[in-house]
């Protein structure tokens, strides 16, 4: 009889098959795009790549990424932390509902969670006139961006933590608590040290999709050059424009971005 736990001869042949298929998917639909966006980048020569990158709109473009991402990537983790805690932690009403709620901008689109904002804040909107009155400008600004790239952020920290933090429980806490350890403490000392590549993760997976976010900030930006336009809100323009060049300058910073943020995520997996 054979063994419950025998496994099937492995072919040479399928093997081979499946990691040629794998790796010519990734030529196809990941390499060769790259290079793409580098040659097109450098089409003109470095001179122009350079001029492309340094013109005034593209520097404004590409301040107004980094600035929603910074703003985002500390605002989503420290309620990514929180709400984990909260959920892996306590038992409460609506702990349900928290759930779910952080689980939203995964299921609607981008461009819908951009059309409530506007319906929230714009001109026409609920809060609007009184925005306006008190010459507070939402839509059509930084601030718009600003909660647009939030809202699409918001669940990475969050879902990377709460698994985590569920498995693992809380008798090292407690135990440290028993010890006579303070609440900071017992968080920096125990808890911290045990999600840190969780965590790190999370917020990896965050800042990419902050600098990435296309469709809630295109609804809510008003396409101001200089003004509300991010990097790929620009490559947009600059592609309708026919300037092939500048916009894959301007993309070619993103995919970088993009390499990095692979880069880190490999690491910190391996770290996993």
């Amino acid at each position: 009889m054979i063994a419950a736990s025998a496994k099937p001869a492995e072919r040479p042949a399928v093997r081979w098959a499946l990691t040629a298929g794998a790796l010519g998917f990734l030529l196809c639909f990941l390499f060769v795009p790259l290079a793409a966006v580098f040659a097109q980048a450098f089409a003109e020569g470095a001179r122009a790549y350079w001029l492309a990158l340094v013109e005034p709109t593209a520097l404004a473009a590409l301040r107004l990424t980094a600035l929603a991402a910074l703003v985002a990537v500390p605002v989503n983790t420290l309620f990514g932390l929180s709400a984990a805690w909260a959920i892996a932690r306590f038992d409460f009403p609506g702990r349900g509902i928290l759930v779910t709620l952080i689980d939203l901008p995964f299921a609607i689109s981008p461009v819908v969670s951009g059309l409530v904002f506007v319906l929230i804040f714009g001109a026409q909107g609920v809060f609007g006139p009184w925005l306006m009155a008190h010459g507070i400008r939402v839509i059509f600004a930084v601030p718009g961006i600003l909660l647009a790239t939030m809202f699409v952020t918001v669940p990475f920290v969050a879902r990377e933590l709460i698994p985590i933090m569920q498995e693992q429980g809380s008798e090292e806490e407690q135990a440290a608590l028993a010890l006579g350890a303070g609440g900071w403490q017992t968080f920096r000392r125990v808890t911290l040290p045990n999600i840190r590549w969780a965590l790190l993760y999370g917020v990896v997976l965050l800042n990419a999709r902050a600098i990435g976010e296309f469709g809630a900030v295109s609804i809510v930006s008003g396409h101001i050059r200089g003004q509300t336009n991010t990097a790929p809100l620009h490559v947009e323009i600059l592609y309708n424009e026919y300037n092939f060049a500048a916009a894959f300058a301007v993309a070619s910073v993103l995919a970088l971005a993009a390499l990095m943020t692979l880069a880190a995520k490999s690491i910190i997996g391996r770290q996993r």
